[in-house]
């Protein structure tokens, strides 16, 4: 059964049918959660309430072809939502040891920089490159015009290559 079919029979109050879609989409849903709130536990928490949210309102949806905009939508409200009632400051998980292999290296290093950016940055970085989603599918989902998602798409890149490209005497990338 395809995604939008299965979209219209869990509009239909098929249990099933929603637990298929989220489950097709529960690694996806957590990255785009973990791009803005870096915590774990308020990944998960975000991704509960928003797939709880889905379920209740999934009769609202009038396109199911759109249903994966949708959700991801909620998601990131509801994220913002935790980040407007965090208190503290989330500091940034200390780098690993340096590996042998500089491409698994390479790959901490850009993980590094892509967390260390705003929030606003990391999402449309986050949902265009890791999500594959179109820079319409962004503006859509972020309720925000095509030419600022493409601004932020070239701040996000600006900054990282700069924190990329600012590196030590042992190749390690260096924090401001």
């Amino acid at each position: 059964m395809n995604s939008e079919a299965l979209v219209i029979s869990a509009q239909q109050g098929n249990k099933e049918a929603f637990t298929k879609l989220i489950k097709n989409m529960e690694h996806s849903l957590y990255k785009v959660s973990k791009a803005i709130l870096l915590s774990d536990s308020e990944c998960l928490d975000a991704v509960q309430e928003a797939v709880l949210i889905a379920y209740t309102t999934i009769h609202q949806l009038r396109e199911p072809k759109f249903f994966k905009t949708w959700i991801t939508r909620i998601l990131i409200n509801e994220c913002n939502k935790i980040r407007r009632n965090q208190t503290k400051i989330v500091k940034l998980d200390g780098m690993s040891e340096p590996s042998i292999n500089e491409q698994r290296d390479a790959i901490i290093d850009l993980q590094t920089a892509v967390n260390s950016l705003d929030s606003d940055l990391r999402t449309v970085i986050t949902l265009y490159y890791y999500e594959d989603l179109s820079i319409k599918d962004i503006g859509a989902i972020l309720d925000i015009a095509g030419g600022t998602v493409k601004s932020r798409l070239n701040r996000a890149r600006t900054k990282l290559f700069s924190l990329l490209s600012t590196n030590n005497s042992e190749g390690r990338m260096l924090h401001e």
